[in-house]
């Protein structure tokens, strides 16, 4: 149980982040997301897996990034492993893209200046995917609460609440928010935090050591939002609003 082989893959955002661990190796990839994800995913997977020496029988469990985040990508990811995890006879594991934002945050500012995170995720719809995050000694982190949709303000009364660092691409998306509040904070940021392969290696492995094994029959993507997407009346009314234009 302390050396596991295990693939893991996020497909939450617009990049693919896959990584390989082999014991203490790590191989990692970045590749593009979109439309073509699904289609290319499982080749570079066998790539993957031919560069580390292993076959899919040789892995002990395979890890996916569950969300929140773009839900065709949450499907991607949960099927391809879902289907690898079957033909292979193995367990899953179940990883939390916002967690993974933290453990790469983590790493980039440092454990010192992150001992607890706010990861903010741009949900679009001028929406926010976000939660507060504690590292876990050893390893891993705990959500402070639960994975939550929000409302630009109503993330900045949370984080003025319980302030920490804030990371993630929706410092970008919602800017006028969320930048101003960090610096009258004093808060570090890392609007380039993303799920990228060393982070899903970090949550595969403590999930591996906490025996947190999922059967691939019950795994499910974490979507948060209910509604996958506004009609196209409610994107014209949302862009008359934006015009300050009347219904």
């Amino acid at each position: 149980m302390s050396s596991p082989r295990l693939l893991a893959v996020d497909t939450a955002t617009d990049t693919v982040h896959l990584v390989l661990v082999d014991g203490p190796d790590r191989l990692v990839r970045a590749l593009p997301g979109g439309a073509q994800a699904s289609a290319t995913l499982l080749p570079q997977v066998a790539a993957l897996l031919a560069e580390g020496g292993l076959a899919l029988r040789d892995l002990d469990a395979i890890g996916y990034g569950r969300g929140p985040g773009a839900f065709t990508g949450l499907r991607t990811a949960c099927a391809i492993a879902q289907g690898l995890a079957v033909g292979a006879g193995r367990p899953m594991l179940a990883l939390d893209t916002l967690a993974a934002l933290a453990a790469c945050a983590r790493r980039r500012l440092g454990a010192e200046a992150t001992p607890a995170v706010w990861s903010a995720l741009d949900a679009r719809m001028g929406e926010i995917y976000a939660a507060r995050w504690t590292a876990v000694p050893g390893g891993g982190w705990q959500a402070d609460g639960a994975v939550a949709l929000w409302s630009p303000a109503a993330l900045a009364e949370a984080i003025a609440a319980r302030p920490a660092p804030i990371v993630g691409n929706a410092l970008l998306a919602q800017a006028e928010v969320l930048q101003p509040l960090a610096a009258a904070l004093g808060l570090a940021t890392d609007a380039q935090a993303v799920p990228d392969g060393l982070a899903l290696a970090e949550l595969a492995r403590a999930a591996w050591a906490a025996g947190a094994m999922l059967d691939p029959a019950v795994a499910l993507p974490l979507y948060v939002r209910d509604k996958v997407a506004q009609t196209t009346a409610e994107r014209e009314a949302a862009a008359r609003a934006a015009r300050g234009e009347a219904a």
